[in-house]
């Protein structure tokens, strides 16, 4: 399976992330706002190129899924670092309820279905972790979901783990990359990023009353998130943990995890056979002689 990127942001697979250890402000030395925004370009356009290369060897696929408080800045930061792609070959998904054919099925049909294809990057603007997180939270949700058997919660959560774990596991076994972006930022920030949201009139359709009411279960959130990422940092699908008070700084943090795995993968255009060379040959010329 592939080798991710080295990250100071990297959740390790042994169980020992803190959710009060993590930051959600830039190190001390990281780049200015200017400089992190000139090193995002830089990013960004190589993550162009590089991806012409996956669509064209057409082996992996790349798999980014984005989790994160309200206002924590994920549709942003998918919208900065995937600027420079091609639209043909990237898709993204945002995933809220679930409808009521998706209840119908298992909690992962819903992610199945919006895979990306070999050669092309997905995005997941959440994604099958609402069911470890926000259901958590609020385990009223399960009463929609009609299961079979309700066993108690904490054994729901550890099937669930496993689960997400052996899905992802596969995925990584038949050449889907997964890489997985915590945007964590600090309940201070949020609450100023929720005002701006009041106070600013074309930001106003973003802001929606229920985003204050979850702010009345940060802890819980926080602990739910520490688990969940302790029990789904693994080798082949890893959590990076990334302070999300600073936008320029956290863009550029994530573009540089996805610019370097895409890097790490040994990717290269398709080379053609003697035979073929000598066809291109033949017709180059017929479109000479014209």
């Amino acid at each position: 399976m592939h080798h991710f990127p080295k990250s100071p942001f990297a959740v390790p697979f042994d169980g020992s992330f803190r959710v009060k250890r993590t930051r959600t402000a830039p190190p001390k030395g990281a780049p200015d706002k200017a400089e992190a925004e000139e090193r995002l370009t830089a990013c960004v356009e190589e993550i162009a190129r590089l991806q012409k290369k996956l669509y064209a060897d057409n082996r992996y696929s790349l798999l980014c899924v984005f989790q994160a408080i309200d206002a924590a800045g994920k549709d942003g930061t998918i919208r900065a670092v995937l600027t420079g792609t091609n639209p043909a070959a990237c898709q993204v998904a945002a995933f809220k309820s679930p409808s009521d054919e998706e209840l119908d099925h298992d909690f992962l049909w819903r992610i199945v279905r919006r895979l990306p294809e070999r050669g092309r990057i997905g995005v997941l603007n959440r994604s099958h972790y609402e069911e470890v997180l926000t259901v958590r939270v609020h385990p009223e949700y399960l009463e929609r979901q009609r299961l079979p058997r309700m066993p108690d919660l904490p054994k729901l959560w550890r099937e669930r783990h496993e689960s997400i774990r052996d899905f992802e596991k596969h995925l990584a076994r038949n050449g889907t990359v997964v890489l997985k972006f915590w945007l964590n930022v600090s309940k201070k920030e949020q609450k100023q990023r929720l005002l701006a949201r009041i106070d600013d009139a074309s930001a106003n359709w973003k802001f929606q009353a229920a985003d204050i009411d979850e702010r009345q279960h940060w802890s819980e959130y926080m602990h739910t998130y520490e688990d969940v990422l302790n029990e789904t940092s693994r080798p082949w699908a890893p959590w990076y943990a990334i302070p999300a008070d600073d936008k320029p700084f956290m863009r550029w943090t994530v573009a540089d995890i996805i610019r370097r795995t895409l890097k790490g993968l040994d990717l290269d255009y398709p080379q053609l056979g003697r035979e073929e060379q000598k066809t291109l040959l033949v017709l180059r010329k017929r479109l000479e002689d014209e």
